[in-house]
């Protein structure tokens, strides 16, 4: 194996398990709660389906187009007379990894500081997390021999952790709190799928390592598909646990704790403390998947000209060493400033709208991937069911959020025409 192809089947559905158990299932359980109620179990089955449909388009496009620029690649290849709206797509992309790895980071801070019995304390918060994001910063650093080990470390640890912890309580489901299931009617499943995506988007991840992949053609595939089965599998399961367990009411009262305070009836203060390093566990592997794949990206746009060409300078163990500091530096910018909470949303929207785009460069290079159009045309159309959802309940019930989203996306479109411009300017030079 040469020093480009490091990683197997196994290390990429570490990757992808690392990406997507991150600081979602924990931070996200009690919101899916508060708008779906019972129904939550199904909200996470249905967001694993949005996954799938989705991954279908990354697989076909990876192996056909093998780079690590992944969305803005496919893109490039897909619409090579507009070029503006591939980097437009790669920076939103950018965007999204630099905020999930923020939010990653606080979580792993505000869990780490109720460990340290400081739950309250914003500095330990923020001393934790600035600490993670160095950590993996430096890790990834020294090479992906080094943080696929670390991966494969951290995720199988992790998902023994949630495992066992869904098993053991168990016993402590009852069936009222359950039924009945749609007690929020069945759009509320949609709006909480729709907002809960952030905590499957980590499979893309798995695409900005086909070039380090191992007979990739077999390999990219399973990991897709095999780490959103996982996840999924995983996700329904603990939802199960947290809605039948305690009253919906307890759950979004909990917040962030939401799966700490499921386990507590069956485990007691051992079940909680549990939770707490199962969520460590989740965001330090879900830091060390993200910035891996975003440090890649950035690299991959730097050599094609979408971005500045030292994001595409690599040390002599192959990192793009200055991707990988940028991003951890931004990152550790935004999750020092405390309020994380719109992320989700803002991250959910982000990969929707990038798996849409990814979905129609798919269906109009079918004859080079060789897709089938009717699975392309139904992701697309559920995709666009779940965004246009989560537009209608955002403009209901939290419009400030919408606006800022719409603003974030406004600014990285003429941030991309200017820097266009500034090229083409260059160029006649």
């Amino acid at each position: 194996m040469n020093s480009t192809q490091s990683f197997g089947l196994k290390e990429l559905i570490a990757i992808g398990v690392g990406g997507m158990i991150g600081g979602g299932i924990f931070s996200v359980m009690g919101l899916a709660a508060s708008i779906t109620g019972h129904a939550t179990p199904v909200a996470f089955a249905l967001g694993g389906l949005v996954a799938l449909v989705a991954g279908y388009s990354y697989v076909k496009l990876a192996l056909a187009f093998r780079g690590d620029g992944a969305s803005f690649t496919y893109l490039e290849h897909a619409f090579p007379n507009q070029r503006g709206a591939a980097m437009a797509m790669g920076w939103t992309v950018i965007f999204g990894y630099i905020g999930t790895l923020a939010l990653y980071a606080f979580t792993f801070g505000a869990y780490g500081a109720e460990l340290f019995g400081d739950p309250n304390h914003t500095l330990t918060r923020q001393v934790l997390s600035v600490g993670i994001l160095l950590a993996f910063m430096i890790i990834n650093l020294n090479g992906t021999k080094t943080s696929g080990q670390m991966e494969d470390l951290i995720v199988y640890i992790k998902i023994a952790i949630l495992g066992l912890l869904a098993l053991a309580a168990l016993p402590s489901v009852e069936k009222e709190n359950l039924t009945p299931v749609f007690d929020q009617g069945p759009a509320s499943v949609f709006m909480a799928a729709a907002l809960i995506f952030v905590a499957y988007e980590g499979f893309q991840l798995i695409t900005n390592a086909v070039r380090e992949t191992v007979n990739a053609g077999r390999n990219i595939p399973r990991g897709i598909y095999g780490s959103i089965a996982i996840v999924a599998f995983i996700y329904v399961g603990l939802s199960i646990v947290a809605i039948g367990g305690i009253p919906v009411e307890q759950l979004i009262a909990a917040e962030e704790y939401a799966l700490a305070v499921a386990v507590e009836p069956s485990l007691g203060n051992t079940g909680r403390i549990l939770v707490s390093v199962a969520a460590l566990l989740a965001t330090s592997s879900a830091i060390n998947a993200t910035l891996f794949g975003s440090s890649r990206m950035m690299a991959e746009m730097a050599s094609d000209d979408a971005a500045p060409t030292a994001f595409s300078f690599r040390s002599r163990v192959d990192v793009p060493w200055i991707a990988v500091v940028v991003i951890s530096v931004l990152a550790i910018g935004l999750t020092s400033l405390g309020g994380l909470e719109l992320i989700a949303a803002f991250s959910s929207m982000t990969f929707l709208l990038v798996s849409v785009a990814v979905s129609f460069a798919n269906f109009r290079l079918r004859q080079q991937t060789g897709a089938r159009p009717a699975i392309v045309i139904a992701g697309i159309a559920l995709m666009l069911t779940t965004i246009a959802t989560m537009i209608v309940y955002l403009w209901s019930n939290s419009r400030s959020d919408l606006v800022w989203m719409a603003s974030v996306y406004v600014f990285i479109l003429l941030a991309v025409v200017v820097l266009s411009a500034w090229r083409r300017r260059r160029a006649l030079k």
